[in-house]
């Protein structure tokens, strides 16, 4: 078991130390992920990684229960993009993610909004593949990277991949999937 392992089942416990000892083992890599994903920010956003990072940090310490280091690093990349959006609605301002393997055309102003709404439409339908697509266009993970965060075999998550990039190329209007 990991120390973050441990130390997320310690908190399920109740221990109210536990928590306290969560964000030194987890910053560095959150901080890793949030600097990631703000490199492809518009010039002249205001948001920092380090906030990026206390904010993911703030809503997931005490609202919900993680099964191990995976599903705590998953949920943090979930964390991410809800900020990211509601950022980019209170701003009005889209940030840049990382589109490997979609459409690039997505990455222009005003379509990661639509790429949002599909992505809540594909999670209905196919949650598990939304979790995959999430990990890396949010997450900046690979799909193996995928894979491991959310305890999906590695065929299983480039089959999630694959289908949600031909859904999303259909619900999206997007031509390059189909060429």
């Amino acid at each position: 078991m990991s120390d973050v392992t441990h130390i997320l089942s310690q908190i399920e416990s109740g221990d109210p130390q536990a928590a306290e000892q969560l964000l030194p083992l987890v910053y560095d890599e959150l901080r890793k992920l949030a600097a990631a994903k703000l490199a492809h920010e518009k010039p002249g956003q205001t948001l920092q990684a380090t906030a990026l990072v206390h904010e993911a940090y703030l809503r997931l310490a005490g609202n919900q229960q993680f099964a191990n280091r995976r599903h705590f690093f998953a949920a943090a990349a979930q964390a991410m993009r809800r900020i990211l959006i509601e950022s980019a609605r209170r701003k009005q301002l889209i940030p840049r993610v990382d589109f490997t393997g979609i459409d690039p055309a997505l990455a222009d102003d005003g379509r990661l909004l639509e790429l949002n709404d599909a992505l809540e439409r594909l999670a209905a339908e196919e949650p598990t593949a939304a979790k995959v697509v999430e990990a890396r266009v949010f997450g900046g993970m690979s799909v193996d990277e995928a894979a491991d965060a959310l305890g999906l075999s590695r065929a299983t998550a480039y089959r999630d991949w694959t289908f949600a990039r031909a859904w999303l190329a259909t619900v999206l209007g997007d031509k390059s999937e189909k060429e």
